[in-house]
């Protein structure tokens, strides 16, 4: 270090030797500096400096090349060469990965390198072409890995808006006058999905993109599994939501795309009816249930999009990440243009597989919309039916709460969720009301007591009880128990003959039947511990049905739409599964 004066102005003059050894392939090491010593001193830089040095350009896929047993140039997605300069088969999975990297830094000016730049830091992600599950062993498909350590708060992706496939783009592609402004936005983008991959081919803009798409058997949501497939689910909530779901994809299919005077009536040339197929429908919202990004910080209000490169990151219940959008530019200067941003949300070493988090979802939304079911999940629920009985000659009151539920906008039959350690006030509350008696009342209208506190000790253990039989109810509706799930599983030989479908179902519903019996088990410690189990009253007809209704009925009226469905419509959802 060396200090000169220039002008009267102070400059200081610093080299340093950093590479040492080597020699051929780019394993050098960094060179020890002399340290001093002292906080914020010569120790602390040198420090400084090594850390900023990072690995030579290369040396992640290297090390992933090792690990799986392939060539660098295989993972970096070049071409693979064999013995005497003779070229090997490329994996097509990688070098769709190196297809759309470099679409990405075609297209939209993404920095994805592992090597800095004027300006841009290494990228610190390189994508994996088979990600595993580490407790079911199961695979989980393409991820993001970390290329080196990562700290919380770094900034992981960038992505312009542009190259999204959203409402906007899809109406831009497939002309206004075949998608109006009032058109749902997953209708509109499964549309431009269909366009893009199956009409205009090769010849699309967005192909590096579409080739990283998966089919829809390697997704298997449970709205694309065979009846063989779907009944070893028997007895679960689910499986009447993918029936519900699959009878709204059909009927939405036919009344935009296929009936007499549908789009591939109106405009044949842009809705080719052999290209716009049912098939090809199933797969575009198998893509867009799974991948699909709901970004909530645009200048215009919230979007729904296709977010290329991000959809690669799969999904952890205990990650607080989540994927939206911002205006570029900095805080002084806003160019008006936007993009897609991610930062991450913890630290992550080097190889770990970066996650975000799809939001809060129990394994009944995941299995019905992305295929997978998670073996620790907070929150993972199972919805339990209650529902008022409206017969007058059991219940003097049935009048007065039907009147006071339609004053208040509720069903007389609603599905609850219940979780494995907890379930809804609003279940309380309801039943409260529906195990109200004329001794509760006292001539007192309904309206006038607070339902969120405890009525009278016959009304709290008859609303307790009610629950406890219900989620039996629940129980009972399974054909196997929850030991015979659990010796299927450990079985492995034989568990690995099912398919993966059928793998899912069986540990998902031996979950569901592990969560619902906690449920039981902490409802009737609630009872004992408040003395509730020596009541002996006549409550009022209040019932707790335990059971999804079939089909299109129940026992008083249409049937009323699930909480899983509930949760669909608020993440905007084209659902209404009645």
């Amino acid at each position: 270090v060396e200090n000169h004066q220039v002008g009267g102005v102070a400059v200081v003059v610093v080299a340093v030797v950093v590479v040492i050894g080597g020699g051929g392939g780019g394993g050098g090491v960094v060179a020890p500096l002399g340290m001093a010593g002292g906080e914020g001193g010569d120790s602390e830089w040198s420090k400084a400096l090594r850390d900023a040095s990072g690995p030579l350009p290369g040396a992640f896929d290297r090390e992933l090349a090792a690990a799986a047993g392939l060539s660098p140039e295989s993972i970096a997605g070049g071409k693979m060469k064999g013995l005497g300069g003779r070229q090997a088969a490329v994996n097509p999975k990688l070098a769709a990965n190196a297809n759309l990297v470099e679409w990405l830094e075609e297209k939209g000016d993404v920095y994805l390198k592992d090597e800095s730049s004027w300006g841009e830091a290494p990228h610190p992600m390189a994508i994996s072409t088979d990600t595993i599950d580490e407790l079911t062993n199961e695979s989980s498909g393409r991820g993001l890995l970390a290329r080196r350590g990562v700290n919380e708060g770094d900034e992981l992706l960038v992505i312009p808006m542009d190259l999204c496939l959203t409402k906007k783009s899809a109406r831009k592609a497939l002309g206004k006058d075949a998608l109006d402004k009032d058109i749902n936005e997953y209708l509109a983008i499964a549309c431009q999905l269909i366009h893009e991959r199956y009409v205009l081919g090769d010849e699309s803009s967005w192909k590096a993109y579409l080739d990283v798409l998966p089919e829809v058997d390697e997704v298997n949501p449970t709205f694309t599994w065979s009846d063989e497939d779907l009944s070893f689910l028997e007895g679960s909530p689910v499986v009447p939501a993918t029936r519900s779901l699959q009878a709204k994809l059909r009927r939405e299919y036919e009344a935009l795309l296929s009936l007499k005077g549908a789009l591939c009536d109106k405009f044949p040339d842009r809705f080719p009816r052999d290209k716009f197929t049912f098939e090809a429908w199933e797969w575009a919202f198998t893509m867009l249930f799974s991948r699909a990004i709901r970004l909530r910080n645009l200048r215009e209000g919230e979007t729904l999009a296709m977010v290329p490169y991000a959809d690669l990151i799969n999904h952890s219940p205990f990650s607080g990440a989540y994927v939206d959008a911002r205006e570029t530019g900095d805080w002084l200067f806003k160019t008006g243009e936007e993009e897609v941003i991610l930062y991450a949300d913890r630290g992550y070493r080097k190889m770990e597989q970066i996650y975000i988090s799809y939001g809060p979802k129990s394994n009944a939304d995941l299995l019905l919309l992305y295929g997978f079911a998670l073996e620790r999940n907070p929150y993972n629920s199972v919805d339990v039916t209650v529902s008022i009985n409206a017969d007058s000659d059991s219940d003097p009151l049935a009048a007065d709460k039907i009147a006071f539920l339609d004053k208040t906008g509720t069903d007389n039959t609603v599905d609850f969720p219940c979780y494995a350690d907890r379930y809804p006030v609003e279940m309380l509350e309801y039943l409260r009301l529906m195990q109200m008696t004329p001794e509760d009342t006292r001539g007192r209208p309904l309206g006038e007591f607070d339902y969120t506190r405890t009525i009278s000790a016959g009304n709290e253990a008859a609303v307790l009880t009610s629950v406890v039989d219900a989620v039996r109810r629940q129980v009972g509706r399974y054909p196997t128990t929850e030991e015979q799930d659990a010796d299927v599983i450990r079985d492995k030989g034989m568990f690995r003959l099912l398919n993966y479908n059928q793998r899912m179902a069986v540990r998902h519903r031996r979950n569901e039947k592990r969560l619902l019996k906690r449920t039981v088990a902490a409802l009737e410690k609630q009872v004992r511990r408040k003395g509730l189990d020596s009541e002996d009253l006549q409550r009022a007809g209040g019932s707790t049905l335990g059971k999804v209704l079939p089909g299109e009925e129940r026992m008083y009226g249409t049937k009323q739409r699930t909480a899983l469905e509930d949760r669909l419509e608020k993440m905007g959802l084209p659902v209404d599964l009645r």
